[in-house]
């Protein structure tokens, strides 16, 4: 039996949506044959429309990442001039001081000399490799890199590794190949500490870039997943950029993240994704964001037209190959907080479960927020708990201010 949101619309303090299991890890039973979720029924203050969940089959326990959220904060500054503009320009959520855009000001480093032509791939994975602040000279106009090969993040080299395009550069993978990595137990990029998974360093930015047509099909390290940039370890956050058409396998059960996937962050910190943007990414699981055990705040941010498209959900059904969940984001994990904020997810398509968002806290423990964001048209074909979300994790998820539908 499948599993389908409720028509019911009824005023609330804050708009709700459907939650849906997330991510990849530890498979647990198909959500389709669970128990139903529980209905909010707080009638306080009410502000915004929230649609019920319908009595939907509840999936078990499983582990998760999160998607930022959002809430109420300044208008951000205005771009220069020729600049992409990213993210909600609307959302008002407060960025707190650490998920702002580092000072690159004076950098260690720089792509190009002037031109276009310069601004090549060799000179981008060598940047990389080197860490410091990196800045982009490829002349007045927006240039694409087409990247020949992955740029890795050495785990010696920075602690702080920026990548700032000043909003006229777009990497692009030629939809052949991953654009950006780092690994701290990745053995090949240096063994630095004995706490790999728990380390502190290297701290990746990327911020002002456009990441397109990134690919990691195939890249089955770690699981999988991340076409755009994948990571763990560490600290890592994106900040005022773009990801475009990003791909990863499209089948699976443990796999997701078209545009980024993350594992494991110093003290269980979480990952700041602020004023950017995610269309058109498409793979197993979590057409934009995926992650296991990681927390995320997503703030003044739009995910829009992503799409999950596995089939046979996590674990995988009897005869099919797994994977479908989480339209946008995708999480899955044990103790993990999901924050968004200020921020629009639409147009999202989930084969299975989570059209927008997939969350499944194993032991129960995790938290979804949702606060001033807009939720809408993310269809899951099979299940949800409510209007676009598949959640299990510590009692109900809070919304506020927010529309869900």
């Amino acid at each position: 039996m499948r599993l389908r949101p409720l028509a019911a619309v009824v005023a609330l303090g804050v708009a709700l949506t459907t939650l849906s299991a997330c991510g990849p890890s530890v498979p647990r039973a198909d959500p389709r044959s669970a128990q139903p979720p529980v209905t909010d029924t707080d009638t306080a203050a009410p502000t915004a429309e929230v649609e019920q969940p319908t009595t939907k089959a509840t999936p078990p326990a499983r582990t998760g990442l999160g998607a930022p959220g959002a809430s109420a904060s300044p208008t951000p500054p205005a771009k220069p001039q020729g600049v992409r503009p990213t993210g909600n320009p609307a959302g008002r959520a407060a960025v707190p001081a650490e998920a702002r855009a580092v000072d690159t000001s004076k950098p260690t480093r720089t792509v190009g000399t002037g031109t276009p032509a310069s601004c090549t791939s060799n000179a981008v994975v060598r940047a990389v490799a080197a860490g410091g602040i990196i800045t982009f000279d490829c002349g007045p106009d927006p240039v694409t890199i087409q990247m020949t090969a992955t740029a890795k993040v050495r785990n010696a080299n920075g602690p702080k590794v920026v990548l700032d395009g000043g909003g006229k550069v777009t990497l692009s993978g030629q939809g052949k190949r991953r654009i950006l990595y780092m690994n701290t137990c990745d053995a090949l990029q240096g063994w630095t500490t004995s706490h790999c998974n728990d380390q502190d360093h290297p701290q990746l930015t990327v911020q002002n870039l456009t990441f397109a047509d990134g690919d990691a099909t195939g890249q089955r390290t770690e699981g999988g997943g991340g076409g755009a940039i994948f990571v763990r370890g560490g600290r890592f956050k994106v900040v005022n950029s773009h990801f475009a058409g990003n791909r990863c396998d499209r089948t699976g059960p443990d796999l997701g993240g078209a545009a980024i996937r993350v594992l494991d962050q110093h003290n269980d910190q979480p990952v700041y994704v602020v004023n950017s943007t995610f269309t058109g990414g498409s793979c197993a699981n979590g057409g934009a964001l995926s992650s296991i055990g990681v927390s995320w705040v997503v703030l003044n941010s739009v995910l829009r037209d992503n799409e999950a498209v596995g089939n046979g959900a996590n674990p995988a059904r009897s005869g099919t190959p797994g994977g479908g969940s989480g339209g946008a984001i995708y999480c899955d994990g044990d103790k993990f907080s999901v924050r968004i904020a200020g921020t629009i997810i639409e147009g999202n398509d989930a084969k299975e479960g989570g059209g927008a968002i997939f969350f499944v806290s194993n032991n129960r423990t995790g938290t979804l927020r949702i606060e001033s964001s807009t939720l809408r048209r993310n269809p899951s074909h099979g299940f949800e708990t409510y209007p676009g979300i598949f959640y299990l994790g510590s009692g109900t998820p809070a919304f506020t201010s927010s529309t869900i539908r």
